[in-house]
């Protein structure tokens, strides 16, 4: 009786020990970045993709991968939109498993990696493993600074709301206080969104979005309209918040500060909250409008030399941003954050943090 007394207390102490205690989840596509440097377009040019774009693999693409690896010495980083930001928000917040992922990976070599690399920054995650698909990957060409993605999901597509049944997935979504999800994921599971969006309303805890790509906005509107009312903030870069102005209100590049008053000004499921819109710009300043009031705030220039690549900067933003909000921090915190992350990212080869985060604020 005594061992089966220290059996009962032991597994429950060891139940203690692996519960998510930490405060940030996120929901998405979990990709293994392949990423080259280009010094020419004939890649470009050869599967027909542009610069600063990021678009979904069609058929014409699928050489792509084979191409990078075989003739290109890649780089190997854990990527997916969401993921990259979750990632970010950790090493800012530095206290480890504050922060937990969910996503569909393949049983693979690949996703080994994105295992390892998410321990290794600190990020709990809770993968749903799909036995006959891979693990999806983005080809990353990097141009003069400037970056094309292009995301073959396999795995990652195949995300089902099944997975939050399980006891871990109740247990993390659950516990955390703020949930992220970047559009990407809207071509996945919305089911699965609208899950966590119910219980963020349900329990009055801020749920935020990014609209991630333009493609989302241009072909995946019913899901924008639908994850839109789960927003309590609402992330998107210029190229974003241009195509929904001009899809939804007529307006363009000149105009978004309006676009972003009327983004914030759309019915949201939980009213005790209002809408935050932030609106990032690159090197331009970022827009804020929350409550009818657009605040900007500048961005303190990087120097071209010390430029390495842009891929992951709106993440990183994202990252920084979330790593304040979690902490009871203002906007205009989490702006100078989401600041500082970007800018660090930008100096690295695709989102990678290989030094300790040293942000004081």
């Amino acid at each position: 009786s005594q061992y089966l007394i220290f059996l009962i207390v032991n597994s429950s102490f060891l139940a203690t020990m692996s519960s998510f205690t930490g405060v940030l989840m996120g929901m998405g596509n979990p990709l293994l970045d392949i990423s080259v440097e280009v010094s020419d377009d004939t890649l470009f040019t050869k599967y027909d993709v542009k610069l600063d774009s990021a678009i979904l693999a069609e058929e014409k693409h699928q050489p792509l991968y084979k191409e990078l690896v075989d003739n290109h010495s890649p780089q190997y980083i854990a990527g997916g939109a969401t993921q990259n930001s979750i990632r970010v928000a950790q090493w800012m917040l530095k206290e480890k498993e504050s922060c937990a992922f969910m996503g569909c990976i393949g049983n693979d070599e690949f996703g080994e990696k994105l295992e390892k690399c998410a321990a290794a920054d600190g990020v709990v995650t809770h993968y749903m493993k799909d036995e006959s698909t891979p693990t999806g990957t983005c080809a990353v060409l990097v141009k003069d600074g400037e970056r094309s993605l292009i995301a073959n999901l396999a795995a990652a597509n195949n995300f089902k709301q099944s997975h939050l049944e399980t006891d871990k997935a109740k247990e993390i979504y659950e516990a955390a206080k703020f949930y992220y999800i970047a559009g990407f994921f809207l071509t996945v599971s919305v089911e699965s969104l609208e899950v966590i969006g119910e219980h963020a309303v349900a329990n009055d805890k801020p749920f935020c979005l990014n609209l991630s790509a333009p493609f989302i906005i241009d072909f995946f509107g019913d899901n924008v309209a639908k994850a839109m009312e789960y927003a309590d903030f609402l992330f998107c870069n210029e190229s974003e918040a241009e195509a929904y102005g001009k899809k939804h209100y007529d307006l363009g590049a000149d105009d978004l500060k309006e676009v972003a008053l009327k983004i914030a000004a759309l019915p949201k499921k939980n009213e005790k909250r209002p809408r935050t819109v932030i609106f990032t710009q690159g090197s331009k300043s970022t827009l804020v409008a929350c409550n009818g009031v657009v605040t900007e705030y500048a961005v303190d220039p990087l120097a071209k030399e010390l430029l390495v690549d842009t891929n992951g900067a709106g993440d990183a933003f994202v990252g920084g941003f979330l790593s304040k909000l979690v902490k009871g921090g203002s906007t205009e915190e989490g702006v100078k954050a989401g600041h500082w992350s970007a800018r660090y990212i930008i100096q690295q080869s695709g989102c990678t943090l290989p030094t300790a985060c040293t942000y004081e604020a």
